[in-house]
């Protein structure tokens, strides 16, 4: 039995990445299992494991709202905010951590190259950090 097989419309989850989100679509017959809205608008698909269909993940990064528990969960701002120079220089080292729309650090080898030069043309420094 995988994890989202009773999953119904208006479900409340919580997505690793994107936060905060609701179900808005069940799709019965299909490889994937729901569609999920976010706050930031993202609609994502998720397979019935919790996958999404975007991006290269392998693990479940969706869950029911009451499952999880995010005190393990680093959320502190960053204490120093790194120059584009320095952001490109770690990410190069592969030192470079970023801050996902969820608020949880993650480190940058596993986002969507993308996403990292969006944030460095939008000027949105404070995003980043050295890994600890």
């Amino acid at each position: 039995m995988a994890y989202f097989d009773k999953v119904k419309k208006g479900d409340k989850l919580y997505g690793l990445v994107f936060g905060k989100g609701k179900v808005i679509e069940v799709f019965e017959d299909s490889h994937y299992k729901m569609m999920v809205s976010f706050k930031n608008g993202y609609e994502v698909p998720y397979t019935e494991e919790g996958i999404p269909g975007w991006g290269n993940f392998k693990k479940q990064t969706i869950f029911y709202k009451e499952d999880i528990d995010l005190t393990d969960v680093d959320f502190t701002p960053t204490k120093k905010i790194l120059s584009p120079k320095k952001i490109i220089k770690l990410r190069e080292k592969k030192k470079l951590q970023v801050r996902l729309p969820s608020g949880i650090w993650t480190d940058c080898t596993k986002c969507v190259k993308g996403y990292i030069e969006d944030m460095l043309e939008k000027e949105k420094y404070h995003l980043f950090r050295k890994k600890k």
